[in-house]
């Protein structure tokens, strides 16, 4: 099984129409909701897990982009900025999938953005701001 986490962003003349469902209908895909804003008429984002075959994950994402919708793998959306990050691994106590952790041969905190859920957790926890979380 392939699984991957993405960001989609929704214009508003799209936004009511029920294309999570098409894509676990029509291409068989397993989705979990890490994070949601969407509202009538307007834009909105959602980001999710989507687990099903390399090829049907493929297709789905292709069907969503034809319908309109921006897709972008989450790790595009997370970012640590090392020039503001001080290593201090306040974030590494905060972060719940371990994407941020403490290099113990380095003392450097490194991220994994394959490993993130999108939680927002480390951007309140760091105190030098190194954290970017650009979800909406």
């Amino acid at each position: 099984m392939y699984s991957k986490k993405v960001v989609i962003r929704y214009t508003a003349d799209i936004v009511e129409e029920p294309l999570i469902y098409q894509l676990v209908k029509r291409y068989d895909l397993v989705f979990n909701i890490l994070k949601a804003r969407i509202f009538p008429r307007r834009e909105g984002v959602i980001v999710l897990e989507l687990t099903g075959t390399r090829e049907n994950f493929d297709l789905g994402i292709r069907f969503l982009r034809e319908k309109g919708l921006n897709v972008e793998p989450l790790s595009k959306s997370v970012s640590q900025n090392p020039e503001k990050c001080v290593h201090c691994g306040a974030c590494t106590g905060f972060c719940p999938t371990s994407a941020l952790y403490l290099d113990r041969t380095t003392m450097k905190v490194l991220f994994e953005p394959e490993k993130c859920n999108g939680c927002e957790l480390c951007v309140s926890a760091c105190p030098s701001r190194a954290m970017e979380v650009n979800l909406f």
